[in-house]
């Protein structure tokens, strides 16, 4: 068996260039891609989320292993199209209108991927009107909303309504984050989970998609 524990270690450090090498080494000796995510960097990205949450990492190491991994998916990706794997899940993620913020957004983005999901990023000051048709056009299992801002809040109830008034609040499952929520605001404005960091949202997403 193939060892990972190279691969896995380059991106726990964030090392992008190393990440890459080994990536593109394994995949001329004809490992497994699907192998490579699964035995090497979803365990690398499950760890910088134990540490961060052990608060043995933070904020910066997490993005620098998230980049790490991303540059290491890039030759992995149109390999796994060609051969029909299907990805864990697919997310659209985005930071709710009038709030400019994408730190979070991008830590989670990268945390999903590093997780197997497949992740449409639709950006920040994203409207209600275009959340609902990225979830028409992707047609996502999960919607991730992210706020920083208190007075962006709202903002996340708005999304859910304009689900509701496009008749696919029930296509997709709503989850939300961001330094000012609650688990209780999330619950009252009918989203179907909170993650109060990075990791927690892989959970929250993994936990999700195990439910019909």
């Amino acid at each position: 068996m193939p060892d990972f524990s190279k691969l896995h270690d380059a991106i726990l450090n964030g090392d992008e260039k190393l990440a890459l090498q080994l990536t593109n080494e394994a995949l001329k000796e004809a490992v497994d891609p699907a192998e490579l995510i699964t035995q090497g960097m979803i365990p690398a990205m499950d760890e910088v989320g134990r540490l961060f949450e052990a608060q043995e990492f933070f904020i910066p190491e997490m993005l620098m292993a998230g980049r790490a991994m991303k540059v290491a998916l890039e030759p992995i990706r149109p390999l796994l199209a060609s051969g029909g794997a299907q990805p864990t899940g697919r997310i659209v993620l985005g930071t709710v209108k009038g709030d400019l913020h994408d730190i979070g957004k991008n830590l989670v983005g990268s945390m999903l991927e590093g997780a197997g999901f497949e992740v449409f990023d639709i950006g920040i000051d994203v409207s209600p009107e275009k959340f609902v048709d990225a979830v028409r056009e992707k047609k996502p299992h999960i919607l991730a909303l992210s706020a920083l801002l208190t007075v962006t809040m709202p903002e996340m109830n708005k999304v859910i309504e304009a689900l509701d008034q496009a008749g696919i609040r029930g296509q997709v499952k709503v989850i939300v984050g961001g330094a000012p929520l609650t688990k209780s605001y999330a619950d009252a404005i009918g989203a179907d989970g909170y993650g109060e960091n990075a990791g927690a949202a892989v959970s929250l997403a993994r936990a999700l998609m195990m439910q019909p």
